[in-house]
């Protein structure tokens, strides 16, 4: 296969998380959470190869007249945002008006988030909560914390997106990656194994689940502040 062809096939790797999106929106319309999240977890699996590879065959040079940036943003928003959003308000995990909070944080902060091009720090991380909230709520459907919990994780989340508090790249972000890569992977893995189980609340998952959550969402600030320490 030579190398436009190659180009070609990441792209089309990335498109293929629209269909997933559809999958995942499909079945949080028949309130089908396991099975929404499942087909989030593969769009996510889709997400975190297709940087690598578009790198690796230089989608830019060889497949130019196709924005893989653009793409890749479009499904993100749906993948990492709005069907996350929407499950989170009709899962009944926030009640009344907090549920309404949730969304109008996630869905507008998120929105201008994406199109801020200050989120990327020099050593390839986040500067801001990168928005995954396909992540957070998952988390939140196995765990399920009491609402108030739930709503003060949401809306300190959508304000750190407007800060410089860094957040990793698991597969960008060099430093400490030999530990970040398999805390990733770890995390995927626990998040599979809370769906296939439909989120038991005896399952060993959801504790894997919040570990591997903790270190992924707080590395990047203790990286930040031995860094300023440094």
């Amino acid at each position: 296969m030579n190398s436009r062809l190659k180009a070609l096939s990441v792209h089309l790797l990335t498109a293929t998380g629209a269909v997933l999106s559809m999958l995942a929106l499909l079945a949080a319309a028949n309130a089908e959470w396991s099975k929404m999240f499942f087909w989030l977890v593969i769009a996510l699996i889709v997400d975190g190869v297709d940087g690598p590879l578009a790198r690796r065959y230089h989608v830019k040079k060889n497949w130019p007249t196709y924005d893989g940036v653009l793409m890749d943003l479009i499904i993100d928003y749906l993948t990492y945002v709005f069907i996350p959003a929407y499950a989170l308000f009709m899962s009944g995990l926030l009640p009344g008006w907090t549920g309404w909070i949730a969304i109008i944080a996630i869905t507008y902060g998120s929105v201008i988030y994406f199109v801020d091009t200050r989120m990327k720090t020099k050593d390839n991380s986040f500067a801001g909560f990168p928005a995954c909230w396909n992540m957070v709520v998952l988390v939140l459907f196995a765990l399920k914390p009491n609402f108030w919990v739930i709503l003060l994780i949401v809306v300190a989340l959508a304000a750190t997106m407007f800060t410089n508090v860094k957040f990793i790249h698991p597969v960008r972000t060099e430093r400490w990656r030999l530990v970040s890569l398999p805390v990733c992977a770890a995390w995927v893995g626990f998040a599979v194994w809370a769906v296939l189980v439909d989120f038991h609340p005896q399952s060993v998952a959801r504790w894997g689940l919040l570990l591997t959550s903790l270190w992924l969402m707080f590395a990047g600030l203790a990286q930040q502040l031995t860094e300023k320490r440094a």
